[in-house]
């Protein structure tokens, strides 16, 4: 097995006819603004060009310092790096679409970006506070709009030229049919928690058949019990392999052809991340036969509130 047959650079086209997402990405969900510029520019000169942002992450702006300085420095160029953010559940209503999407722009400091999708498919009271609560403390949610009407005014966003695609974030695959189904637009990319422990093979093999590339945050399992880097199968793989268990799930995740997000702070683990290598097909078998583990680790598609956020952001 090479440590330089080039997994790590995939690239999957998308259905927009022009342009291709680097497979292999890195998710920008850090909470401190001060680590998320510093991990951020080590991603992009470790060689990643893929990026998952977030208007709900609240560092945009952080994001967007570190990559204008890499750029400026000329060691990266902006058309080699694919950018995607987020539409929040309070601005969902068609006429708050517009105004968030112009907003993430100048927190990024971009002309454009390569990917808009909304964040979850609820809708949550129009407003400033991104998180509406009740005297109960529950969500209150908004039942003036429809995923399908808010899809209807990212395609505007797609007709004036400054977002390239549009997709769906933790939406089931009877929410991606609705929207796919009446959409003029095509969803390009829908990112949900997928691994070893949540395969979602059936909304895999709808993208597959409908050209939609399927984004897999999780990849490695956040950290949370049970740990998919302690998994038996995966450890005696990486052991075989002479990898490490975060690179054996990576390189599954790629040859099994979705789009793997990874977050990390440290050199040593952004560079980790980025050193995969394809992984022999009777490892792809033990992982994709071997675990029968079933397990979801957020559980932002029932509610529309996001597991990994830590409170009070």
């Amino acid at each position: 097995m090479s440590d330089a047959d080039g997994l790590r650079y995939t690239k999957i086209p998308l259905n927009n006819g022009s342009d291709r997402i680097p497979a292999l990405g890195f998710g920008t969900l850090i909470p401190d603004p001060i680590a998320t510029k510093e991990a951020v520019r080590i991603s992009l000169e470790a060689g990643f060009r893929q990026f998952d942002c977030a208007e709900r992450y609240r560092n945009e702006e952080q994001v967007g310092e570190a990559m204008r300085a890499v750029f400026k420095e000329g060691k990266v160029k902006r058309e080699d790096v694919f950018v995607g953010t987020k539409l929040w559940n309070n601005n969902h209503r068609p006429e708050r679409v517009k105004p968030a999407f112009e907003a993430s722009l100048k927190r990024l400091q971009l002309d454009y970006v390569d990917l808009y999708s909304t964040h979850t498919p609820f809708a949550f009271k129009p407003g400033d506070e991104q998180d509406p609560r009740d005297k109960n403390g529950n969500v209150i949610y908004d039942d003036a709009t429809t995923l399908t009407n808010t899809w209807k005014a990212l395609e505007s966003l797609v007709d004036e030229g400054r977002c390239k695609a549009i997709g769906l974030s933790n939406v089931n695959l009877a929410q991606l049919k609705e929207v796919f189904e009446i959409a003029r637009i095509k969803p390009a990319v829908v990112q949900v928690e997928s691994h070893p422990y949540l395969p979602e093979w059936d909304l895999l093999n709808y993208c597959k058949k409908n050209g939609i590339v399927m984004q897999a945050f999780a990849a490695l399992g956040h950290g949370i019990e049970p740990k998919l880097i302690d998994d038996p199968v995966i450890t005696a793989i990486a052991k075989r392999v002479n990898k490490t268990p975060a690179q054996v799930l990576l390189a599954w995740a790629v040859q099994r052809g979705t789009a793997p997000l990874t977050t990390a702070t440290s050199l040593r683990h952004i560079e980790e991340n980025f050193d995969i290598s394809t992984l022999p097909d009777n490892a792809i078998e033990e992982i994709t036969q071997g675990i029968s583990t079933r397990v979801r680790l957020n559980s932002v598609v029932a509610t529309g509130i996001p597991g990994f956020i830590p409170k009070g952001r």
